[in-house]
């Protein structure tokens, strides 16, 4: 009898070292060797431990009505079905390693943002307005499969931020190709934020983010074949009753699924909306200069499937009101005109207008790419 209470011991034990959650989640789903999710209680997911929500009630559904989207960018490829459906009460968190929390806080040190200044190695190619303030950004876009290095990162996203002398609050998401973060070259989406205490965090690698949704993680990966795109269409929005910045997926067949939110306590500069959003790719490159690509590789100097895509990119004003990004005073972002492009995209045939705001971007990159 000693001997089995050893043992039911020692697997109870493990089983708590395995998740890296601090409950024994209730069901997990091994989506690859280096992925799972583990579905934990709602209330006792590892976001709600940052000191500063100690009183925070959880918010299950913003109250800002997304609009569907309306037409279809692109054939999507991606071949990853939805296969994760958490039990009522609970939500997916991806298993963290020590690894990985340990490379999340270094990227998150490094991590671009576009109201710093340059950063070595950063190359950028969007849209963005500071015309101020809005209450959230939407756009779709493509998502491709690229040969990134090591040390090296390219993603796409779509940002808020504001900034008062040294502080600065800001909120992206996407997707993002980073081996050294996520030990593949997997494309993944991401969420990431940086707060009134100058930290920022990745994903659910740290406390912070509240997951809502049970079956779509704030963090997971895209197997996509090589030339053909995925893509993703994210709204990031500021919540009429709460004050909490939702991240939600925008569906064209289902309904729009809210992954869940950054609680307003975590930011100091946001609560009347932001004063930038902004859309756009963002490489970094290795030690030794060498640039990854952007986009899809390629530069937008041919067809708008030929290269990177953002389409249909439109902003909440102070009064949740919906409108196209370009209606507000824009600046274009490009820094590296050798390795990259820009190319804001012009109604001149009827079916584009279904694209809205779009413009195309990315390229090769390469080994002089600028500083």
């Amino acid at each position: 009898m000693e001997l089995v209470v050893i043992l039911l011991s020692l697997m109870f034990s493990t089983a708590i070292a395995h998740s890296t959650q601090s409950t024994v989640p209730l069901r997990s789903f091994k989506m690859s060797e280096n992925v799972t999710y583990d579905c934990i209680d709602i209330y006792k997911q590892p976001g709600l431990k940052h000191p500063l929500l100690k009183t925070h009630k959880i918010q299950m559904k913003s109250s800002v009505s997304r609009l569907e989207l309306k037409m279809q960018t692109g054939k999507n490829e991606t071949s990853n079905k939805r296969k994760i459906g958490c039990p009522n009460g609970t939500v997916p968190i991806l298993r963290n390693t020590k690894e990985y929390v340990t490379n999340s806080q270094m990227y998150a040190e490094k991590h671009f943002h576009q109201l710093s200044a340059d950063s070595p190695g950063t190359h950028i190619a969007g849209v963005r307005s500071s015309s101020g303030p809005f209450r959230g950004v939407q756009a779709s876009f493509s998502a491709n499969s690229l040969n990134v290095g090591k040390d090296q990162v390219s993603y796409s996203h779509i940002y808020i931020g504001s900034g008062s002398e040294n502080q600065v609050n800001y909120i992206s998401a996407g997707w993002i190709i980073n081996p050294g973060l996520y030990g593949d070259q997997r494309v993944w989406t991401f969420g990431f934020w940086k707060g009134k205490d100058g930290k920022g965090c990745y994903n659910t690698a740290c406390s912070g983010f509240v997951q809502v949704s049970k079956k779509i993680p704030i963090v997971e990966p895209r197997d996509l074949k090589t030339g053909v795109p995925g893509w993703v269409r994210y709204s990031i929005h500021q919540d009429k009753n709460t004050g909490n910045w939702w991240i939600t997926e925008l569906m064209e067949d289902a309904p729009n699924e809210d992954i869940g939110y950054w609680p307003k306590e975590l930011f100091n500069l946001l609560d009347n909306g932001a004063n930038m959003v902004g859309v756009g790719g963002v490489v970094q490159a290795s030690r030794d200069g060498l640039s990854p690509p952007m986009g899809n590789g390629n530069l937008p100097n041919a067809g708008r499937l030929d290269s990177g895509l953002f389409t249909n990119i439109e902003v909440l004003n102070s009064n949740y009101d919906q409108h196209k990004m370009n209606d507000y005073p824009t600046e274009n972002l490009l820094d590296s005109e050798k390795c990259y492009g820009l190319r804001i995209g012009t109604v001149k045939r009827f079916h584009y207008t279904r694209l809205g705001f779009f413009f195309n971007y990315g390229g090769p990159g390469g080994i002089s790419c600028g500083v």
